[in-house]
């Protein structure tokens, strides 16, 4: 029953993350930098660190875990923030040329199985001490090749959608959609991604060990690597405030308020993902095969919920039925993933 609980909740924060982008829509009167930066002070800033004292117990502080013995993991957890940054801005230019449903379905892949196994490999280098490639099981290889196929049916039904529909039609549906532009910028959006899960992987001991509940454990590595994340995004976001000389955005006091909700809701739905993993994964517990896999589970269901909202938002409008019908056989085969390392 625990581990039903725990996919359940990292499915409720899949569905939040893939809804993350509706809020936005209602932000006025400011550029994308402008906004993307305000998003990011909540989703990757005030947010994670709100969710990282849940795994403080009385009588500490977390700066107690910020101690010479972790400086090593907190560096590289930050520097693959850092990196998982640059896939957060590729991953917006993936549903810019692609739309969301298939921008996150090709990003969100291929972050879900590069994430999975980079992690265990990377470990090894630096700690083979601690046989981290163990983690990689048959039942582990075999979820995320699975989930990798229904990523590839998506991208197959993308691929479908582009050659039936007339420029017109392609642009009413995505304005810049650029079916091979985007497929490049979104291969390197979830290869960067991926870097997210890494630095999980090595900020896994960041905690106060058996007093932190197992379902707190990663936040505080989580509020790590999205501060690696949130410099990436800053450096960029301010210099394209200066490129495109739209600092004044954040003077236009008639808009903040109504902004900054947004903003807010956007963050909160974002951040809802990572904060979902951490509460999940405290009941997947007994099986460490979906605990391995379940941040490729949380990837595989944001593909699923965001394809779900791209039907909604007639981003697969105009298309054949039989492309459609290679959507759903894509969606269901993303489903099974999920489930199917367990089984075996």
């Amino acid at each position: 029953m625990d581990i039903v609980i725990g996919l359940i909740i990292i499915a409720i924060g899949a569905f939040c993350q893939s809804s993350c982008y509706v809020p936005i829509n209602k932000i006025k009167d400011w550029s994308w930098e402008s906004y993307w930066i305000v998003q990011g002070v909540f989703a990757w800033l005030l947010l994670p660190f709100l969710g990282a004292l849940l795994a403080v117990p009385g009588g500490h502080s977390l700066c107690d875990l910020f101690t010479a013995d972790n400086a090593f993991n907190i560096t590289m957890t930050m520097i693959f923030g850092v990196l998982w940054g640059v896939g957060g801005l590729t991953f917006g230019l993936s549903m810019r040329y692609l739309g969301v449903a298939l921008g996150q379905s090709i990003a969100l892949g291929t972050c879900a199985g590069l994430g999975t196994i980079m992690g265990p490999v990377l470990l090894n280098i630096f700690f083979p001490e601690q046989d981290a490639l163990s983690a990689l099981t048959f039942s582990v290889i075999t979820g995320v090749v699975v989930t990798l196929i229904g990523i590839g049916i998506i991208g197959l039904a993308g691929s479908m959608k582009a050659a039936s529909l007339s420029e017109e039609e392609k642009k009413a549906a995505v304005k810049d959609f650029n079916f091979p532009k985007g497929l490049a910028i979104a291969l390197l959006a979830g290869l960067m991604s991926g870097c997210f899960n890494v630095g999980l992987a090595f900020g896994a001991d960041i905690n106060f060990g058996e007093l932190t509940p197992d379902m707190y454990k990663t936040l505080p590595a989580t509020m790590l690597v999205t501060i690696g994340g949130f410099i990436t995004n800053a450096v960029y976001c301010f210099y394209q405030n200066s490129k495109n000389k739209t600092w004044g955005d954040y003077r236009k006091a008639s808009v903040w308020g109504n902004n900054a909700l947004f903003c807010l809701l956007a963050g909160a739905l974002w951040y809802s993902q990572f904060f979902g993993l951490s509460l999940g994964k405290g009941f997947l517990t007994e099986s460490p095969t979906l605990t391995t896999l379940s941040f490729c589970i949380l990837m595989a269901l944001n593909v699923v919920f965001s394809n779900i909202w791209g039907i909604i938002l007639d981003e697969w409008k105009g298309c054949s039925k039989k492309t459609i019908a290679v959507l759903i056989v894509g969606i269901v085969v993303l489903i099974i993933s999920s489930f199917l390392p367990q089984m075996i």
